[in-house]
């Protein structure tokens, strides 16, 4: 999966996810990685405590046998999660052992609640050891077996932790119950062991509650997978399971039912909504030979898709694969917290011991210094500290991904808060990327007619934007058209090639200068239309080494390009135009727009360039492109951001995917990284601070056990409610409002 970006990957690499049972704080999480990393082949390890599972990267195969093994060695107990395959129902609910704890702890503390308001009673000794045994040994199993499985591995965690402390406490009264029965009822500390168990209980009921709340998106998105497709066969139409479905087969969607595959629209037209996939709020227009995605819904037209992507390799199953792999990956901010969390459990036990031997040496009595050596054990649980960083990535990267934003790994969320400046590709970024022939000019002795005929004869195997413009702009002069021969591209300049025998060149002005020449009588036209903020492409007679003409593209600005640099300057947010086009164009696209700062005719090469020199002198660059020619400079940047219907090489490079060509959706990606952090940072500094003031509370004897359970309990449940607050986020460019899926049925018209 992604603890490490896959170019790090050999060749040959793969990929093991484990569902692990058993964890129940961060130093679990740091044992189960120690011993995965151990087993032989194993290359990378990222355990995620909030989804309890286990991304382990190996060098070619390792068997899933060996990985299993290693983390039942380590005390847990992992099983390999196969695509496709859904967890078995458990059968009991989840929250039967809490209402039996709970049962048999009440009558112990009922004696402590009935003195609050004056009533004096007391239950009898044997009773409480009667109601108390079952909680210790029976519902608090868990915390013996995983206690001692650490034990084994000669390492600690908050199993260890209860076990220890309720156990002090359990037998110090089973202690003072035989030796002081037969002289009265002595004070006892059942209602103390039992209370911890049942409150430790609660609280990691209460927190997988809130935690599946995190994965809420996750769900969302596999719920959108259809299961059946109707096909069109030669004998009409039928349903069939969505596995057996292949590509070219033509499906069948009628108005209200979601659509079952990716592919292109062969008949039909209609509204389509996109919402869950993409963000966007509104159904979009859709006619034959447009695309549409699997798990939209179709609104009032029936739709006939020839099917062009199946299984694994659908729109779908890719963004259900990248947010399942941010939200299973380990942020570099979580680094720290395992170095803390590999030394928390022994500097706890130790602190305990100095709380036992402080107290015994000041007042001679065994009992307080076990109740308060009890408190610090169960005060000090780094539950908190393991989950504070993974529920929120999986919170914020969750609410992204509704809204059409796919962080793609945890690093990217972490780093992207941190920007200080944007750059942005222009065509298809900013613009429309649907630019048209606005202006030809030729010079004397040859024809504007001739200019554009020619152009097209150099763009007709080329599928950039302007080359399209070219051959539509011949098409509609009626003039035919024959492919040049040895046609080829010039990266980031233009395209040569042999049209009727002559080599002819059509490209920017570097590639004019390039081959020596000057735009002579043409010069005052190629100024005034670039002042205009046209694109000028200059054809060229590589033979005669002579200009033949020029032609000028407009290209219109997306409607909300201006918006997403105020909102990027309302973050404090420097941006920049990194463009190859003319310096007239690009300077007039960005006056309009209100960007910072231009550097224009940069070739792809040099845009990579530009952003290690912003990088060097000390910026956070985010960049923003779509296509092929972008790939090195998304590479470059500290985090890349993907415009939707680029180039795949762009999404694969990108740290970012905006599933729709939204440039607003740029800085609601920061915000949502920004307040995702700030989560993360709120979520450390509770989990710290209850440890911090808990714990020399509990050692100088102000807490007693069952509060420091009920502190200990709160402390995690927190932490993940805390996190989940970023499911209330909405982006200035979501647009879509959160809604249940099966709510995105739209009535069929």
């Amino acid at each position: 999966m992604t603890t490490l970006p896959s170019s790090l990957h050999p060749p040959n690499s793969s990929s093991v996810e484990l569902q692990i049972e058993g964890m129940t704080c961060a130093s679990c999480v740091t044992r189960v990685e120690k011993a995965l990393r151990k087993v032989p082949g194993v290359l990378n390890v990222a355990v995620n405590l909030a989804t309890e599972r286990a991304n382990v990267h190996t060098a070619q195969h390792v068997a899933s046998d060996s990985l299993e093994a290693a983390v039942s060695k380590a005390g847990y107990t992992a099983k390999e999660v196969l695509a496709g395959k859904t967890v078995a129902d458990p059968g009991l609910p989840a929250w039967w052992p809490v209402a039996l704890s709970t049962a048999l702890t009440l009558p112990l503390l009922a004696p402590m609640l009935l003195q609050l308001v004056g009533i004096a009673w007391m239950l009898d000794g044997w009773l409480q050891l009667a109601l108390a045994t079952p909680v210790q040994f029976g519902l608090g199993w868990r915390f013996y077996r995983a206690g001692w499985k650490a034990v084994l591995a000669k390492s600690g965690n908050m199993d260890l932790l209860v076990a220890l402390g309720t156990s002090a406490a359990y037998g110090l009264s089973v202690y003072l119950l035989m030796k002081h029965a037969a002289h009265g009822m002595p004070h006892l500390y059942f209602e103390a062991s039992a209370a911890v168990i049942t409150l430790v209980l609660l609280g990691k009921w209460l927190e997988q509650r809130a935690k599946r709340q995190t994965t809420d998106a996750i769900r969302a998105l596999h719920a959108l997978r259809p299961t059946t497709a109707r096909v069109r066969r030669e004998t009409g139409e039928v349903e069939l399971p969505i596995e057996q479905v292949a590509i070219g087969d033509l499906v069948v969607v009628r108005p209200g039912d979601r659509v079952a595959v990716d592919g292109e629209i062969v008949e039909g037209r209609s509204h389509v909504d996109e919402s869950l996939v993409t963000g966007e709020s509104l159904p979009i227009a859709k006619a034959v030979g447009e695309k549409v995605t699997g798990g939209s819904v179709n609104a009032e037209g029936a739709l006939v898709v020839r099917t062009t992507a199946i299984g694994a390799e659908t729109t779908l199953a890719r963004i259900v694969r990248m947010v399942e792999s941010a939200q299973a990956a380990k942020a570099p901010i979580q680094r720290i917290v395992d170095r803390v969390s590999a030394v928390f459990v022994p500097v706890v036990l130790g602190i305990a011991a100095l709380t036992f031997a402080g107290w015994l040496a000041t007042t001679g009595q065994w009992e307080p210094a076990i109740v308060n050596a009890v408190a610090v054990l169960v005060i000090a649980c780094p539950c908190a500290l393991g989950l504070a960083t993974p529920t929120a990535i999986m919170a914020g990267t969750g609410v992204a991904a509704r809204r059409g934003i796919l962080i793609k790994d945890a690093e990217a969320l972490e780093t992207a808060h941190a920007v200080t400046v944007v750059a942005f590709d222009k065509t298809g970024t900013l613009t429309s990327g649907k630019p048209s022939v606005a202006a030809v000019e030729a010079v004397e002795g040859t024809s504007r007619d001739e200019i554009v005929q020619l152009a097209a004869a150099l763009q007709a195997s080329s599928s950039h934007p302007l080359a399209i413009a070219v051959t539509q702009a011949a098409r509609e002069r009626g003039l035919g058209v024959t492919p040049a021969r040895d046609a080829k591209a010039l990266p980031g300049r233009g395209m040569e090639g042999i049209v009727d025998g002559r080599s002819l060149a059509l490209g920017s002005t570097r590639l004019l200068r390039e081959l020596g020449l000057e735009p002579g009588p043409l010069q005052a036209d190629a100024e005034r239309l670039e002042r205009d903020g046209k694109t000028i492409s200059w054809l060229v007679s590589i033979d005669a080494k002579r200009l033949l003409g020029l032609l000028a593209f407009g290209d219109t600005v997306k409607p909300s390009a201006a918006a997403a640099v105020a909102g990027l300057h309302a973050l404090g947010i420097r941006t920049l135009l990194l463009t190859g086009d003319n310096r007239g164009a690009a300077e007039a696209a960005a006056r309009q727009l209100g960007i910072d700062d231009v550097r224009a005719e940069v070739l792809p090469g040099d845009k990579a360039a530009v952003v290690h020199e912003l990088r060097s002198a000390g910026e956070v660059v985010g960049f923003v492109g779509d296509g092929l020619n972008d790939g090195p400079a998304l590479a470059a940047a500290s985090v890349g951001f993907a415009m939707a219907g680029g180039a795949d090489v762009a999404t694969e490079t990108a740290g970012v995917a905006l599933m729709r060509g939204d440039p607003r959706l740029v800085a609601d990606a920061l915000d949502v990284s920004r307040r995702t952090v700030s989560k993360i940072r709120q979520g450390l500094f509770w989990a710290f601070g209850y440890n911090v003031l808990g714990i020399p509370l509990a050692a100088f004897g102000l807490l007693d056990p069952v509060i420091a359970g009920a502190a200990m309990a709160f402390s995690s449940v927190s932490v993940v409610l805390n996190a989940l607050t970023l499911r209330r986020w909405h982006g200035a460019a979501a647009g879509a409002i959160d809604k249940s899926v099966g709510a995105q049925r739209p009535a069929a018209a």
